[in-house]
């Protein structure tokens, strides 16, 4: 390691004199070369025809339809790239002085990534105090579908009624999956035909790949898979009912946080404001909260499924856990919703610029009662979290969990701890390892070394000390110009039981795998480069972060951005059954909603068949076709918009540190994406039927059906009704005061205040009208509702 470390010092001290492409400077002060470079690529993220965005302004995750990694197809959205969306309108505000597309952005968040009032209409009916049903977790896809263990205690969710205090009952994160252009064919709330529909992937285990998934609608209302939808596929019920669910990424609700921190102090010190946006970053930040905790609520350092349940913070790991996911019931006797919080903490995930955000800042304060109080402790437990997970070398290892073994076993005895999480070398998922990837270093050290930059902070400078040497001996400088960063890490050993102290963990170790070139880690590992040079005056840190910007400019700059070709090796396993099979339980069939058939034994490419329609399909199937598909491997050029914005935002932070760049209008912001239209408010609508059901010729029995046509359930409900017979009386009604003959003002009883949308209940009458079958209606109505 000394060697090569040596050697890669040496290459960069030859490299002072590899010539970079010369820059005519401009003549306009403040327009230097890298406000200049970050200009140049928001316009090419912006240029319509350039394909960054939907056609209704939603950034895909890339340009290209045709690829496969965390997402399992191109023109997808990811709540990601909508936190990078945030992130490259704040700086281009800082830049320009322009905050309208920054306040697009956010409008576009709220429409189509953060789910509605329509979305999660029965979230009122969540029961802090039984959060949700227990589901053991597995390691492979093969030991679902998992049992529902009714009856299995909980914890308590002890920040649910803070939250709606504040907030009101809707949760506000991003769903972290949109299908934007309707390619899988469920639509928006199961209609479908419309764009824009949250889907979800990932259900069963860490050994799921994406190659091993069945992408299904957050809305289920069983008109596709089988005749309970996709649920049985994953969980087992005496009973499946329809439902609604969705799970946010901390990372990115996070990151929107960040974003929008900037955004507000670039635009106070240009004299204008963004308070409007600052008050939602606020609300997703707070709900955000929700990630700290266990996923069913039990104490941290659980041992015992039947047991150990959390009855207020003690069930807080105080670190952003991969995921918080909610749900509940659509349709008849859909009274009923669910949350569950985050086991699993990985380092990657990891803000502490947000906590400092949310505990310090007091233009991002929540309203609610303990969350400034929470991210102070959060803060302080991320750094420790850090560096209990910091390798000898520098580099920060995987995470841990709060639930051994899927079912809260108890933890071997060998396992390291942290404040009772167990030590996890790969804690969410094991294909590919979650740890092994450079890019969870960049990106989660590039919040450090902002929090670094902004406050000074001690713990965040002494990890910075130790990674950054690090990072800077791994990347490889070539002389001809070009270079690569690591992208496989492999870990070895692990760290030592957190007490309070770092020992250094001297039998945790890391080694770089590969290297390569990917376009936003460089600009990832730069950005962090540059806030770490300019606090702490570093000049190797500097220089590297400088050679990487301008390697990637003049290597990889294209006419649509900066990318990279890649071979994709890993593409055979859109045939290769000998390695991937998609797990369906024996007997199990079912369509997805294009008619691709569900059943045992499918493969990747049998339930998207569509993608053997995409152009690009021919050189996949060609390098099948060969016979040898590693040594005719197709490659790929992507186009990856969090990438580019993560390259563009690492060019305007060194324009901003290093080079004084200004503000200048820009007259030529091509007005794309457009604000998106505003969804009507959603509404309890009540409809009501009159049918006789007897006439014996000197009276009847009848029935009015009372139909909620809206949105969301009512709370309670009246009707003032006229009619041209005679109602005597309502056998599950009142009629109330006031009423005469033909003119009512009817209460209906408790039980039936509250109808859900698409719902009815049924009021049965006595009439002393007879020989009305066919005459009896109602002549006008009024409902007053409460939602």
């Amino acid at each position: 390691m000394k060697k090569r470390i040596s050697l890669l010092i040496l290459v960069t001290m030859l490299l002072s004199t590899v010539a970079i492409p010369a820059y005519a400077e401009s003549k306009v002060s403040g327009d230097t070369l890298n406000r200049q470079r970050f200009m140049e690529l928001y316009h090419e993220l912006h240029t319509k025809d350039n394909g960054y965005f939907s056609e209704d302004g939603v950034p895909y995750h890339t340009v290209e339809e045709l690829i496969v990694e965390a997402t399992d197809y191109g023109h997808v959205v990811t709540s990601e790239g909508f936190s990078y969306y945030l992130w490259l309108e704040a700086m281009y505000g800082k830049y320009t002085g322009n905050w309208e597309p920054y306040k697009i952005a956010w409008k576009a968040t709220e429409a189509y990534m953060i789910p509605s009032k329509k979305d999660q209409p029965t979230m009122n009916y969540y029961n802090p105090t039984s959060p949700a049903t227990i589901a053991k977790e597995y390691a492979t896809p093969e030991s679902y579908p998992s049992e529902l263990l009714f009856g299995t205690p909980t914890g308590k969710d002890p920040i649910h009624n803070e939250l709606v205090q504040a907030y009101g009952d809707q949760v506000y994160g991003m769903h972290w999956l949109l299908d934007a252009d309707n390619w899988y064919g469920y639509g928006k709330r199961g209609d479908g035909t419309s764009n824009n529909s949250f889907i979800n992937t990932f259900q069963r285990g860490p050994e799921e790949s994406t190659w091993e998934t069945i992408p299904q609608p957050s809305w289920e209302v069983f008109k596709w898979g089988g005749p309970n939808g996709f649920l049985d596929l994953y969980t087992i019920d005496a009973n499946y009912s329809k439902q609604w669910r969705y799970t946010i990424a901390s990372d990115a609700d996070a990151r929107a946080v960040q974003a929008s921190y900037y955004a507000n102090k670039w635009a106070k010190e240009q004299g204008a404001s963004v308070t409007d946006e600052n008050s939602k970053a606020i609300k997703m930040g707070d709900w955000l909260r929700q990630s700290f905790f266990d996923k069913y609520y039990k104490k941290i350092g659980a041992t015992n499924i039947n047991g150990d349940n959390g009855t207020g913070m003690d069930s807080a790991h105080y670190l952003l856990g991969w995921y918080y996911a909610w749900g509940g019931g659509i349709g008849q006797g859909a009274n009923w919703a669910w949350k569950i919080g985050g086991s699993h903490v990985h380092s990657g995930y990891q803000n502490p610029m947000t906590a400092y955000i949310l505990a310090n800042d007091p233009d991002f304060e929540p309203l609610s009662t303990n969350g400034k109080a929470h991210w102070a402790t959060s803060l302080d437990r991320q750094l420790e979290f850090y560096t209990w997970l910091q390798s000898k070398e520098g580099a920060i290892s995987g995470g841990a969990t709060n639930m051994w073994n899927g079912d809260y076993s108890p933890r071997p005895a060998n396992v390291p701890t942290f404040y009772g999480l167990a030590w996890k070398k790969a804690p969410v998922y094991v294909d590919p390892e979650d740890s092994r990837w450079f890019g969870m270093q960049t990106w989660t050290m590039q919040r450090v070394a902002q929090l670094y930059y902004e406050t000074g902070n001690l713990m965040a400078k002494n990890l910075l000390d130790k990674w950054v040497p690090w990072a800077i001996s791994q990347v490889k400088l070539h002389a001809d110009g070009t270079y690569e960063i690591p992208c496989n890490l492999i870990w070895t050993g692990q760290p030592d039981t957190w007490t309070g102290t770092s020992t250094g963990n001297p039998n945790l170790s890391v080694t770089v795998e590969t290297w390569n070139q990917d376009i936003g880690i460089t600009g990832s590992l730069a950005n962090t480069l540059t806030y770490y040079a300019k606090k702490a005056n570093d000049t190797a840190a500097r220089e590297m972060a400088e050679e990487l910007l301008n390697r990637m400019w003049t290597n990889y700059r294209d006419e649509i951005g900066i990318a990279v070709e890649e071979t994709r090796a890993d593409y055979r396993r859109f045939f290769d059954k000998s390695t991937t099979t998609i797990h369906v339980p024996n007997g199990w069939t079912g369509k997805m909603a294009n008619g691709d058939d569900i059943k045992p034994g499918i493969g990747f490419l049998d339930i998207r068949s569509k993608y053997k329609s995409m152009p690009e399909f021919g050189k996949v199937q060609a390098a099948w076709d060969s016979g040898d598909f590693e040594a005719n491997a197709p490659t790929f050029t992507y186009h990856r918009f969090w990438g580019q914005v993560d390259a563009a935002v690492a060019y305007g932070t060194y324009a901003m540190l290093f080079e004084d760049a200004g503000t200048i209008p820009d007259p030529n912001h091509p007005n794309w994406p457009t604000a998106p239209g505003e969804e009507p408010t959603p509404i309890a609508a009540l409809d009501v039927n009159l049918a006789i059901t007897q006439d014996w010729g000197s009276g009847s029995n009848g029935e009015l059906t009372i139909t909620n046509t809206g949105d969301v359930p009512t709370a309670s409900w009246s009707l003032e009704m006229k009619t041209n017979i005679v109602i005597n009386t309502f056998w599950t009604a009142t009629i109330m005061s006031g009423s005469s003959d033909g003119h009512y003002f009817i209460k209906p009883a408790a039980y039936d205040q509250v109808i859900q949308p698409g719902e009815s209940k049924v009021l049965g009458f006595s009439s002393s009208s007879g020989n009305v079958q066919n005459t009896a209606q109602i002549t006008s109505y009024t409902f007053t509702v409460t939602e």
